[in-house]
């Protein structure tokens, strides 16, 4: 495995055989663009073990060579996230990628009404993927559908809001850590709660901290990944 403080023992070869690489996915990249890097830096098959929307910035498990084999060992492991949402708007992709839709006041919305709906949350449940995501419905992606304005119908999926703990609430924004299980969508749960509320909600930025064992505070950023690539060739007879 390929941590921020075992960088400097691998090579290329090395990767091309199949590390683990626990990657810092910055902001605005998509978790393809994030692999497709990887995939030219070292001239290497590589996949991803989780999805992050471009907006989010994290935690991002790749796996190059023959240990993309083992990505699937990685799917079910649950995720840790700081999110912060906005009380008060909301939009049709449920965070900060697409325009307001609709705004509502927050006068009545306290700061003890807002813990209380963020624990009711925690738990088992049902959630409807997002039309603006990854999920497939007919062979297609679901943004696919919501780029032309369509709605399809969703399978709702079960999950597990394992915690929510409050970081801090300085109405319009809330900021908090939670632990969920596979396939959960942060965006859904904000809008859910938004609902809730009765003031609509929309996320406004989304960190992976962890995915099961492991932490984002040993992950490598993609800019030391290709220094490193960068050194490594110029030093090369």
């Amino acid at each position: 495995m390929i941590t921020s403080q075992q960088m400097t023992d691998s090579n290329t070869a090395q990767l091309r055989e199949g590390k683990v690489i626990l990657l810092c996915k910055p902001k605005g990249w998509t978790s393809f663009d994030v692999v497709n890097k990887v995939r030219r830096l070292f001239h290497c098959k590589a996949g991803h073990a989780g999805t992050l929307d471009p907006m989010a910035t994290g935690l991002l498990i790749v796996c190059t060579g023959k240990k993309t084999k083992e990505m699937v060992s990685f799917l079910g492991l649950e995720k840790e996230y700081r999110a912060t949402m906005i009380l008060g708007a909301r939009t049709e992709s449920y965070d900060a990628e697409s325009p307001v839709v609709e705004r509502c006041s927050t006068d009545d919305v306290t700061e003890a009404i807002v813990l209380n709906a963020l624990q009711s949350f925690v738990g088992p449940q049902t959630q409807l993927p997002p039309m603006w995501s990854a999920a497939k419905v007919g062979g297609k992606r679901l943004y696919t559908y919501a780029r032309k304005g369509t709605e399809v119908e969703r399978r709702p999926r079960e999950i597990v809001i394992k915690s929510i703990t409050p970081e801090s609430v300085n109405i319009p924004e809330v900021r908090f850590t939670l632990v969920v299980s596979k396939g959960t969508y942060v965006r859904t749960l904000v809008d859910d709660i938004g609902r809730q509320l009765g003031c609509g909600a929309y996320l406004s930025s989304l960190e992976r901290t962890r995915i099961g064992e492991f932490h984002l505070d040993d992950a490598v950023s993609l800019e030391a990944l290709i220094e490193h690539r960068f050194n490594e060739a110029k030093s090369s007879p």
